[in-house]
């Protein structure tokens, strides 16, 4: 089974930037696609951003417009540029391979945006 270790979360002010990583075990090209969820204490997980193996993007109503998914395939890693944060991004965020419909997560990377 794939292992993914995400990493790149810390503490940022409102409106800061960040990017996460997320190391493959395998091609990540050998998923039908990746993404990225995030979970917030007392929330419902929330889907941010997907790729698919092809390289469509997708991503949630929330994050449209200030997120970007992005991947290296040469290296197996892939990525989720924030920008514009906002405190309500506050949560752990967690990526995912996806085989056949069934997602693989990561152990996830925290991300704590202030006001």
């Amino acid at each position: 089974q794939v292992q993914l270790v995400e990493s790149g979360g810390g503490f940022v002010q409102t409106g800061g930037s960040l990017t996460l990583s997320c190391t493959a075990s395998e091609n990540i090209l050998s998923a039908d696609a990746t993404g990225w969820i995030r979970e917030a204490p007392g929330k419902q997980r929330e889907f941010v951003a997907h790729m698919s193996r092809a390289g469509v993007r997708m991503y949630g109503d929330t994050v449209e417009g200030r997120f970007t998914i992005d991947r290296d395939t040469a290296k197996n890693l892939l990525y989720l540029q924030m920008a514009d944060l906002r405190p309500e991004d506050t949560a752990t965020y967690f990526c995912y391979f996806q085989v056949a419909s069934e997602n693989t997560y990561g152990r996830g990377t925290t991300v704590t945006v202030s006001t």
